[in-house]
Order: structure tokens, then sequence, then C-alpha cells
């Protein structure tokens, strides 16, 4: 008998499999905040775009705007959205939730293209 099984192989092959698709998530996640803040705002200036990025914290892949400080205004969630009538564009909260729908299908495919083959 013979094979990634047998050779121990095979944890290491998952381990990378599970990497994959975590930074495949994470990708999906910055694309679906950047198409929301595509959508949403009408007049674009590319500084706060160019910030928002994807980083591991630990064993966590985390999509974020880098603490831009207005940052929280745009999405909705800072004290100044109560008093404005700019209750914000909720780009990461709304790429959450499609994301949710998604995530499933997503895993499932990268795991299946990762480990064809074991």
């Amino acid at each position: 008998m013979s094979g990634p099984l047998f050779t121990g192989r095979t944890g290491t092959q998952i381990d990378r499999a599970v990497e994959l698709a975590e930074r495949e998530l994470a990708a999906q996640a910055y694309a679906e905040v950047m198409t929301n803040l595509d959508r949403s705002i009408k007049h674009p200036t590319p500084y706060y775009e160019t910030q928002i990025t994807v980083n591991q914290r630990g064993r966590e892949r985390v999509v974020h705007d880098r603490g831009i400080v207005y940052g929280p205004w745009l999405e909705g969630t800072s004290e100044r959205n109560r008093s404005t009538r700019f209750k914000g564009y909720a780009s990461f909260r709304r790429a959450r939730q499609t994301l949710a729908g998604k995530a499933r299908a997503i895993v499932e495919a990268s795991l299946r293209r990762s480990l064809r083959g074991i």
C-alpha cells in the first residue's frame, strides 16, 4: 500500500488546502467590499479604496481599511451618522452578508480542487 495516507503527507496537504480556502474567502470578501463601494460612492476619490486590504492576524485573514479615521463614518457605524443625514454605505456589512451566502460553495470548490488526487 502506498500514497499520501500511508506516508503522512495527507496532513500537510489538508492544511495547505484549508489555507488556500481561507485565502479564497478573504479575496472574495475583499472583492465584495470593493464592489459595494464602487456601487455606492457617487464621486469616488481613490484614497479610501486604496486603503482597503487583506491581512493575516494570527490564524485569521481580515479585510479592513487600515483604521482610516473616517472609515466608521463611511460604513455608517460612527456617532456622527446618528446626527447627520448620511447613514453610511454599509460596504463591509453588506459584503459579510453576501459572503455568508457564498462561503460554503467557495470553500467546497477550493477544497475539491486542492484535495484532488489524495
